[in-house]
C-alpha cells in the first residue's frame, strides 16, 4: 500500500514510517498540508494519509472533498490531544493515532486501510476456475474486460490480475465511472490544467497519469458517456492523453482493466457504447458467476463476515447454526456478495445467545426467487388506483434504502442507468421528499 505522512512531530512520525515500511508499505513524507495536496494533485496517490493532528486537518479535508481527491485520512499526535482529535474526526478523518507509535496499532491501521483489497474468499468450483484463468492471463499486458452482476467481486479479480502481473510493484488505480458525474469524469480520468474551468485552482494529474507504469481499472465502464468514450479509445490506442485545458499530449504506459454489469454487445446495438472501444478493451473477457450459482461460497463468506463484524462491533465471534446457513443458501442474492455482507452485519448485531440462528437472518428482498406468491399478489392489488409515477417513486426509494444508500447498487437492481437514478432522486428532493444519503464510498462523488 501507499502511505503519505504529513508533518514531523519531533521525529515520532519518522518512527511510524519505519514501522509502516517494515509492514510492506511504500511511504512518502511531506511537512505541510500544502505539500500533501500538491503531491496528491500531482498524481502521487495514496491509499492512506497520516496527518499531524495539529496541522489544519479541516482545511485539508475540505480541499480533498472539493477537488474530489479520494484518500482516507487518519490523524496522529503526541499524547491525548483530545480537542484536536475530536475536531479532526468531525472534519472527516477516520481515526486518531496516539504517538509514540505502537507497532501493533500501526499495523492494524494499515490492515484496515487495505482490508480485503486483494484477498478473494471462495470455496466453489466456478470461482476456482475464474481465479485460475485470471492468473493465467495476468502476466500479459492485454486489456481485460470483467463482466458480472453488481457485488460479485469484479474489482477483487482486477486486483488479483494486477498482483500477478509484471506491473505488480507499480500502482493499481481504480476509478468508478458510475459514481462520478459525467461532467467531472473527463477531468478525473485525464486531469486538467489550472484555470481550465471554474474551480480548477491548480493543475490536477488524472487517473491515467497516476496509473502510468501500472494498472488502471475503469469500473462500470458502461456508464461512461459516449462522447467521452471516443477520448478514452484514443488514449488506449495511442498511449497518450490530453489534459483538460492542456496544449500538449502526455505519454502514458498503463494496462487497462474494465468492468461492467451490462451486456456491452447490447449496449453497442442500442448506440450507448462504441463498438471500436469494446473491441479494444475485451482482448480477454472474464465472466464472474453470481453468488446464487456459487452456493459453496455462501457458507465461507458468511462465516468470514460473521467474524469480521463481530470484531468491528467488539462482540464475541459466534458460529452460524445450520438453519441459518440453510436460510442463506435458499436466498436469491440479487445483490450478491455485497448483499450477503450487509445481511451478516445485521445478523451479528441481532443474534442472541452463543450462535447466530435463522431469526437473526433478516433478508428484505421482495424481488428474490423465494418470495411468497400470495404476498406478491396482495402487493400488486394494493397498487391499483395509484399512478405509475407514484409506484415508480416508491420502488426507487425503497430499493435505495435496501441498498443502504448505494446508488450504483440500486441502479443495477432497478435496471436503470446511474444517470437516470440521479435525475429521479433530484426530482424527488426538489419535491421535498427525503432521499437516502449516498452510501459508503459514494459520498464524495455523487
Amino acid at each position: 500500500m501507499r502511505l503519505l505522512i504529513v508533518g514531523t512531530l519531533e521525529g515520532h512520525i519518522s518512527a511510524a514510517a519505519k514501522i509502516a515500511m517494515a509492514r510492506g508499505a511504500k511511504v512518502e513524507q511531506v511537512d505541510t498540508i500544502e505539500a500533501a495536496l500538491a503531491a496528491l494533485r500531482g498524481g502521487q496517490g495514496a491509499d492512506l494519509v497520516m496527518v499531524d493532528v495539529n496541522l489544519n486537518v479541516k482545511s485539508m479535508m475540505e480541499s480533498l472533498r472539493s477537488e474530489r481527491i479520494n484518500a482516507p485520512v487518519v490523524t496522529c499526535g503526541i499524547g491525548n490531544e483530545t480537542d484536536a482529535a475530536v475536531e479532526a474526526i468531525q472534519a472527516g478523518a477516520k481515526e486518531y493515532v496516539p504517538l509514540p507509535p505502537d507497532p501493533e496499532l500501526i499495523a492494524a491501521i494499515l490492515e484496515a486501510a487495505t482490508e480485503e483489497t486483494s484477498a478473494i474468499i471462495h470455496g466453489s468450483g466456478p470461482m476456482e476456475k475464474m481465479i485460475a484463468l485470471a492468473d493465467q492471463i495476468a502476466p500479459s499486458d492485454a486489456s481485460v474486460l470483467i463482466v458480472g452482476e453488481s457485488g460479485t467481486g469484479k474489482e477483487l479479480i482486477a486486483r488479483q490480475i494486477h498482483m500477478k502481473s509484471k506491473r505488480a510493484n507499480e500502482r493499481f488505480v481504480s476509478v468508478n465511472c458510475a459514481a462520478i458525474p459525467e461532467n467531472l469524469l473527463e477531468s478525473e480520468l485525464f486531469g486538467h490544467e489550472k484555470g481550465a474551468f471554474t474551480g480548477a485552482v491548480a493543475r490536477r494529474i488524472g487517473k491515467f497519469e497516476e496509473a502510468s507504469g501500472g494498472t488502471l481499472l475503469l469500473d462500470e465502464i458502461s456508464e461512461m458517456d459516449p462522447h467521452l468514450q471516443a477520448k478514452l479509445l484514443r488514449a488506449i490506442q495511442e498511449r497518450e492523453i490530453d489534459r483538460v485545458g492542456g496544449s500538449q499530449p502526455v505519454k502514458i504506459n498503463i494496462r487497462v482493466i474494465a468492468t461492467t454489469n451490462r451486456d456491452l454487445a447490447e449496449e453497442v446495438r442500442e448506440g450507448r457504447f462504441r463498438e471500436d472501444l469494446l473491441f479494444r478493451i475485451n482482448v480477454f473477457t472474464l465472466n464472474l458467476p453470481p453468488l446464487r450459482d456459487r452456493l459453496d461460497d455462501i457458507n465461507i463468506l458468511a462465516e468470514h463476515f460473521a467474524v469480521k463484524f463481530a470484531e468491528l462491533n467488539a462482540l464475541p465471534a459466534r458460529p452460524l447454526e445450520p438453519a441459518a446457513i440453510d436460510a442463506l443458501r435458499a436466498h436469491h442474492w440479487r445483490g450478491n456478495v455485497r448483499e450477503l455482507e450487509n445481511t451478516m452485519h445485521r445478523a451479528v448485531l441481532l443474534a442472541e445467545g452463543d450462535t447466530i440462528g435463522p431469526q437473526a437472518i433478516m433478508i428484505s428482498d421482495t424481488l428474490g426467487a423465494n418470495e411468497d406468491a400470495g404476498a406478491a399478489q396482495a402487493d400488486a392489488s394494493a397498487m391499483v388506483g395509484r399512478t405509475v409515477a407514484d409506484v415508480e417513486r416508491d420502488l426507487i426509494l425503497n430499493t435505495l434504502g435496501h441498498c443502504l444508500g448505494n446508488r450504483t447498487h440500486a441502479a443495477n437492481i432497478l435496471g436503470i442507468s446511474i444517470r437516470t437514478l440521479r435525475n429521479k432522486l433530484k426530482l424527488y428532493s426538489d419535491q421535498g421528499l427525503q432521499v437516502p444519503a449516498p452510501g459508503e464510498g459514494e459520498r464524495a462523488a455523487v
